[in-house]
């Protein structure tokens, strides 16, 4: 978040623009794109490109045609066309560079079927707009109970309006397939909107909402990440992470997208390294391999009668021993190869400042206190007896 409505307040508590990435400034929004060709002119006789990229709520966005030959910049509001009505949007990207854009998603470039750009947004157009982006959590409330009174087994998540404010689209996520019309029916006579459902995937939804991870950082969807691939379990038995479910699912539900990050890193260190399931042959008995580390090349390997007892070896003397293997030939024993590991013991805690520790008040006193106690009671008795003998004299 870097841009200047979301910067810290008073007390130096953070502010917040608080509208998910749709504030004017457009600086905290995870798809914004630096155009490093606006400083360049074009050649002589060459027409500027007439498409637009245009952005809506939650990083929608969509390309529109500049058929009325506007002076548009990034970060103007424009009206554009929509199906019925108009929709507020921001400009995000212009020139050569919504080529390149369209190219990479695959958009068409047809002229007569593209959607196209109205005008700039005036005030009133701006304050509608507003107007209707302030309803939003209302209306997603009120959806949500009318959507639990008919006993529908969905969970609207987020709700978008069209900048004139004629239609609402509700996004909602669902396990199986939902009968909503007569919830449309009644969100229309309670809203007096248009209504349009849209069901989205529960990775979709955690893009859209945001959160914190277990890592404590923002999540990855709702930050800087613009596609989902798919993550299987594969990835995390070859990264050797325990297949817990709750620990490698997201906030969505699904596997973690970043069980992909590292994953190219493991199979490259993996393609010349012995199997989990490798076997090895000596006189002294089977050997199976009970644990590896990748990126230290070391294995694990216990005879089939002697568990409990692990051998160190290194990727390349396993490697060796395999090759005699194929050719039918035994090793002696793994102790002819096994290497001795030196573990260094962690410093739980190490007192640097000197302080006293916290525990000096729980050790029992000492028998030296205790007497150097009772032979000072007894020399206050002895006193206390002098003086008054001497008073009865």
């Amino acid at each position: 978040m870097g841009c200047s409505s979301c910067s810290t307040g008073k007390d130096g508590q953070p502010k917040g623009c608080k509208n998910n990435g749709t504030c004017g400034t457009d600086g905290c929004n995870k798809l914004t794109v630096f155009d490093w060709l606006s400083n360049m002119s074009l050649p002589n006789g060459e027409r500027p490109f007439d498409f637009v990229e245009v952005r809506f709520k939650n990083s929608r966005k969509e390309f529109f045609r500049n058929t009325e030959n506007l002076s548009l910049s990034i970060g103007d509001i424009v009206a554009t066309q929509a199906q019925s009505g108009h929709d507020i949007g921001m400009v995000t990207l212009t020139g050569e560079l919504v080529r390149v854009q369209m190219k990479r998603k695959k958009e068409s470039f047809d002229e007569t079927s593209a959607s196209k750009i109205y005008r700039k947004a005036t005030q009133k157009d701006i304050d509608i707009w507003q107007k209707c982006r302030n309803r939003e959590e209302e209306i997603k409330k009120r959806a949500r109970e009318i959507a639990i009174i008919l006993k529908l087994q969905m969970k609207i998540s987020d709700v978008e309006f069209q900048g004139d404010g004629s239609k609402a689209t509700f996004y909602y996520t669902a396990d199986e397939r939902v009968d909503f019309r007569q919830l449309i029916k009644d969100m229309a006579k309670a809203f007096g909107i248009r209504i349009e459902m849209r069901q989205i995937g529960y990775r979709q939804e955690a893009q859209r909402l945001g959160g914190i991870g277990s890592c404590g950082r923002e999540l990855c969807c709702s930050t800087w990440l613009t596609d989902f691939r798919s993550v299987s379990t594969s990835a995390a038995r070859y990264q050797q992470l325990s297949l817990n479910p709750q620990k490698l699912a997201g906030q969505c539900g699904k596997l973690k997208c970043c069980l992909n990050y590292e994953l190219d890193v493991y199979l490259d260190a993996l393609k010349d390294f012995p199997s989990q399931d490798t076997k090895l042959f000596t006189d002294k008995g089977l050997a199976f391999c009970q644990k590896t580390d990748i990126f230290k090349e070391m294995l694990w390997f216990s005879y089939k009668e002697d568990p409990g007892n692990w051998h160190v070896l290194t990727k390349d003397q396993v490697n060796t021993i395999l090759t005699k293997n194929k050719k039918k030939e035994k090793v002696a024993s793994l102790e002819m190869y096994a290497i001795d590991v030196n573990v260094e013991e962690k410093v739980v805690f190490e007192n640097v400042v000197g302080q006293d520790s916290l525990t000096r008040f729980d050790k029992p006193k000492g028998k030296n206190n205790r007497n150097k106690n009772k032979n000072r009671n007894r020399n206050k008795n002895k006193n206390r007896n002098r003086k008054r003998n001497q008073k009865n004299a």
